[in-house]
């Protein structure tokens, strides 16, 4: 086990391109994952990186290495935590990224059910609006909205990530009615800032007929989180597009109302995300069918459309 450490922490500084990330990657410090791969170059005789103050590169005999091992690294380890499920109880440490206001709604609350299904999983969960490298960055699983899928990844849809246009009543009562998109051009817009980019995204609007149209809000006030957007909104400051998982709380109870409800942004599909793998960890196939049978028998996928 020792020489299985060794070479994970070898991939992983490798993938990241320095001890201290790769640390971080995998919970240990920057000392500790060099020290591991000085003792891999120390048994097998060969320099595997290239060292110095600023940069780590691999030496030739350290890209046949990686080749040859990277992909084994994930079966073996996948191997061995399977072995704590021969009993039909998976367990080990589970490491799932999600979106900060989207897991603390929807995902937290379900996790005092799981652990009492599998009590020998440990959660690792890290909210962060933003789409992971789940190989790169050693993640079980994800969820997020409008992801590319990295080669190496698979996704299972929980349902349609759509955005839609929300205001307070007492926004709306204190202005002329908004009957149709060319009305928003008067609108303060409350929007939200693309995390992969820095910018705000220039979404279309469109109707169950197929017409396309541009939003046309006054960028008035910009957020970095979709909850902001609402919480703000609510406050009478605006007219917010947000993504319906977050708006649905605020239109349940009457705090926010749809502007123009028959318009609505498709931004694809909310999906679960996981590697691809023939041998996929009991932990990672034990969460996946968890939450994917919530989605199901609360019916969240019809929640989270906008078209009704």
């Amino acid at each position: 086990m020792e020489t299985l450490n060794s070479i994970e922490c070898f991939v992983r500084s490798a993938e990241a391109g320095s001890f201290s990330e790769a640390g971080r990657r995998l919970g240990l410090t920057s000392a500790a994952v060099g020290k591991n791969v000085a003792k891999l170059e120390a048994g097998v005789g060969v320099r595997l990186f290239h060292r110095s103050t600023r940069h780590l590169t691999l030496t030739e005999a350290g890209q046949r290495f990686l080749a040859e091992v990277s992909g084994g690294l994930t079966t073996i380890q996948t191997a061995v935590a399977n072995l704590g499920s021969a009993a039909g109880e998976p367990s080990g440490t589970l490491r799932v990224s999600m979106g900060n206001s989207f897991g603390l709604t929807y995902i937290v609350p379900l996790l005092d059910k799981f652990l009492t299904q599998y009590p020998r999983i440990s959660p690792d969960w890290h909210f962060d609006n933003r789409p992971v490298d789940l190989l790169g960055e050693n993640f079980d699983a994800a969820i997020g909205g409008g992801f590319d899928i990295a080669p190496g990844v698979v996704a299972r849809d929980l349902g349609p990530a759509h955005r839609v246009l929300v205001a307070s009543p007492q926004y709306l009562r204190e202005r002329p009615s908004i009957t149709g998109p060319d009305g928003l051009a008067e609108c303060d817009g409350i929007l939200v800032r693309s995390p992969q980019t820095g910018r705000v995204r220039s979404w279309p609007l469109r109707n169950r007929a197929g017409q396309q149209v541009p939003i046309q809000l006054r960028q008035h006030i910009t957020m970095s989180d979709a909850e902001a957007v609402c919480r703000i909104a609510e406050m009478g400051m605006g007219i917010g597009l947000t993504s319906m998982p977050h708006a649905v709380p605020y239109l349940d109870s009457g705090r926010l109302l749809r502007v123009l409800p028959d318009w609505y942004v498709d931004g694809g599909m909310l999906a679960l995300y996981f590697p691809a793998q023939n041998l996929l960890p009991a932990k990672t196939r034990a969460f996946v069918d968890f939450i994917v049978a919530h989605f199901r028998q609360h019916k969240l996928a019809h929640r989270f459309s906008a078209i009704r």
